[in-house]
């Protein structure tokens, strides 16, 4: 999972250090689709995803102060990134979706942002941002429909909503202003797994949760360690601090690599194959993803803007 961006504080060049350090958290999150898949293999998802960010808020809370942020703004982040974007991605992975996928699926979200923040905030969208918005839907239309039956379309659907939840969280961290994102996210996991747990024992049933609470393996509680811990508590506080001291434009687009890791563990650990309808969608979400993010690099109406003098 990328990080939501913050605003940047510090302007030093990333180098090697910096570098390794953002390959190393890409990685750990790009893992983390396989250890989804891994921990509800045997357990509900709702309660997997509880206990993952449990794990993040306690004992962290106890050593991170609160986000300079209002309460509507901190359940508003723990509800769309918990419950929404967390809650239903660990089930359509249960429901079948494969973990590589869903890692490049959830970038969606970043059209997503995209179009919320033209509806709410009046933001406009560039012309390059519009096309890789088409290409990526036109992407996911192809995976969902030439992919041989490999991808549910409830996993999908969910899956969309799960990234919308995603861009949902990114809104709230730009109307946060200057806030702590790391400490917003330690605070923001107490509030996911009350309302998982209750939504767990309402579709699984209160005798399952309390199985999978009481006679789980070393397996499911080392899964939600790594998820708790170093994909959320280590992964966002390392992210953000590199932000803070890189500044967002060097560190940010780093987060593509996300997907790479995830389709490449996910190839190795349970043998993900791509029918040619699946790589022809995953890499039209590939282009669209590139051409949103480096698009203005390239689009000829603004490279000819950004050589043209008192052009805006």
């Amino acid at each position: 999972m990328a990080a939501p961006s913050i605003t940047a504080i510090g302007d030093q060049p990333l180098g090697t250090r910096g570098l390794l350090l953002a390959l190393m958290i890409t990685l750990i999150w790009g893992l983390n689709f396989v250890v989804i898949k891994w921990s509800v293999a045997g357990a509900p998802p709702l309660l997997v995803a509880a206990l993952r960010f449990a794990v993040a808020a306690i004992p962290a809370v106890f050593f991170v102060k609160p986000p300079a942020v209002p309460a509507r703004i901190l359940w508003g982040y723990g509800l769309s990134v918990g419950v929404v974007q967390f809650g239903l991605l660990y089930l359509a992975i249960a429901l079948g979706l494969n973990p590589g996928l869903a890692s490049l699926l959830m970038q969606i979200q970043a059209f997503f942002t995209a179009l919320l923040a033209a509806a709410f905030l009046r933001e406009r969208i560039q012309p390059w941002q519009a096309a890789g918005i088409t290409l990526a839907f036109g992407g996911m239309a192809v995976i969902g429909l030439l992919s041989g039956g490999q991808v549910s379309i409830l996993g999908l659907g969910l899956t969309l909503v799960a990234a919308l939840g995603w861009a949902t969280s990114n809104l709230l961290v730009r109307a946060s202003g200057g806030a702590n994102v790391f400490s917003l996210v330690v605070w923001s996991s107490l509030i996911a797994p009350v309302p998982l747990t209750v939504m767990s024992g309402v579709v699984n049933g209160w005798d399952v949760v309390a199985t999978t609470l009481l006679h789980s393996g070393w397996q499911l509680w080392s899964a939600v360690l790594y998820m708790g811990l170093a994909n959320t508590v280590l992964g966002f506080g390392v992210w953000s601090l590199l932000i803070q001291r890189h500044g967002a434009g060097r560190v940010a687009p780093l987060s593509l690599l996300v997907p790479v890791f995830g389709l490449i563990s996910s190839a190795i650990v349970y043998h993900e194959v791509f029918p040619p309808g699946k790589v022809a969608g995953a890499a039209m979400i590939a282009v669209g993803l590139l051409l949103h993010v480096f698009g203005r690099r390239v689009w000829p109406s603004a490279r000819r803007a950004a050589i043209t003098p008192g052009a805006d």
